[in-house]
């Protein structure tokens, strides 16, 4: 054990002279324990939040998504050979169109109809896991005499009040030209299939219908675009890229992350901002590892001008106190790293923060833990200690022994 641990273990654990001190030294721990535990709170919050967005939103839609400049027609068997490739996973073609559905006699509501092929939509999005009640496939083989099939979000069947088996009516937002003005012709299809992303704009404005019907009732010779799924998400817009290159300058691709950039941007932002905020807690605590050093030097004058005198180096008295503070962060910042982690266990585990799901688009704050957050959390707390630990340590160092053994 070197000298300078050696007495800075001694002042840190007999204390019966210095109560004062003692406590300040024990509110200085319990500050960093506080700070770095809130701030291990925060982050697991908002990172879980974020993943919990990308799950459902990714799980709802297609990583990329693939359309024709100018809107042209889409060649779907000579496309998807195109777009076969390292990182691909799945692909399959969509008919997309806005308008209105609503039961005979009821309210209309405003929602976006896809039409995609039931084989292949699965393999692109988690559709066949979303599903409550019915089935992809239903969409399919529907008898000869019988109305096209539908897939409804349960908010949205919720709103129209239609469960399954029920008639809805879809008008198109394409209109007709029709003797003496226009129209709009309402489309009767069937309630298969119930479906629950978690998602509030899915769940609640988007109805699913087969590729052929959609193309069929509006007059579509092809696809409006290609659903693209990649093996890894982060990376999608490096995919794209390469996507791009292989198609050439007739085709427009958008990934996930940039159709979601400004959500993520904003909780990226929140996310930065609590953590600068809830590490003031922190610079509080270091604060007072500050004052309980200085006060510590001052009382401890007489016994490092003694050890000064003895031949002891300025570099030794300055350790001293580098050790005491290091070990006041370390114990704060291990003790804090530990209980917040379990607190985001406890919470993430039981949902304890619940959520109106009409409201916001989770039913519960979700609590993810990142190793590199956790790392960042402990490698910066240890610094601050750190860094307080430099002033008194060095008036402690420039102490002059005769001048400290005059004064008692």
């Amino acid at each position: 054990m070197s000298l300078s641990w050696f007495i800075a273990r001694r002042y840190l654990t007999a204390r019966r002279r210095q109560a004062f001190i003692s406590l300040i030294s024990a509110v200085s721990t319990l500050g960093v324990v506080v700070g770095v535990m809130a701030l291990v709170i925060a982050l697991g919050l908002m990172t879980g939040v974020q993943q919990e967005l990308r799950d459902r939103i990714v799980g709802s839609s297609a990583h990329i998504y693939v359309y024709k400049a100018g809107g042209g027609r889409i060649d779907v068997e000579a496309e998807r050979a195109k777009l076969a490739g390292p990182g691909v996973e799945a692909t399959a073609p969509v008919v997309t169109t806005l308008g209105l559905l609503t039961r005979q006699a009821g309210r209309a509501t405003a929602v976006t109809l896809r039409g995609v092929d039931p084989v292949l939509e699965s393999d692109v999005t988690e559709i066949d896991t979303a599903m409550v009640e019915g089935r992809l496939r239903a969409l399919l083989d529907r008898p000869a005499d019988a109305h096209d099939g539908m897939l409804l979000g349960v908010d949205l069947a919720r709103e129209l009040g239609v469960s399954i088996g029920d008639l809805v009516f879809f008008v198109s937002d394409q209109v007709v030209v029709v003797p003496g003005g226009i129209a709009a012709r309402p489309r009767p299809f069937e309630v298969v299939g119930l479906f629950r992303f978690g998602l509030l704009p899915s769940d609640a404005g988007t109805a699913i219908v087969s590729i052929d019907a959609a193309m069929s009732m509006l007059s579509r010779q092809g696809p409006d675009l290609i659903e693209v799924r990649v093996a890894d998400l982060d990376q999608a817009p490096a995919i794209r890229q390469r996507l791009e290159q292989a198609l050439g300058p007739g085709y427009i691709l958008q990934d996930w992350t940039e159709l979601n950039a400004p959500l993520y941007a904003a909780l990226w932002l929140e996310k930065v901002a609590i953590s600068l905020t809830i590490g003031l807690i922190i610079m509080v605590a270091a604060l007072n590892i500050v004052a309980s050093l200085i006060l510590l030097v001052m009382e401890k004058s007489p016994d490092i001008a003694i050890l000064r005198t003895m031949g002891a180096p300025a570099k030794t008295i300055r350790r001293v106190f580098v050790y005491q503070g290091l070990a006041i962060g370390l114990v704060g910042t291990v003790t804090g790293t530990v209980l917040g982690l379990i607190a985001c266990y406890v919470a993430d585990r039981n949902q304890l923060i619940k959520l109106p799901g009409d409201v916001y688009q989770i039913t519960y704050l979700p609590f993810r833990i990142e190793p590199l957050d956790i790392s960042i959390v402990v490698v910066g707390s240890v610094l601050v200690c750190l860094l307080a630990t430099l002033y008194p340590s060095r008036q402690a160092g420039r102490l002059d022994p005769a001048e400290a053994l005059r004064r008692q």
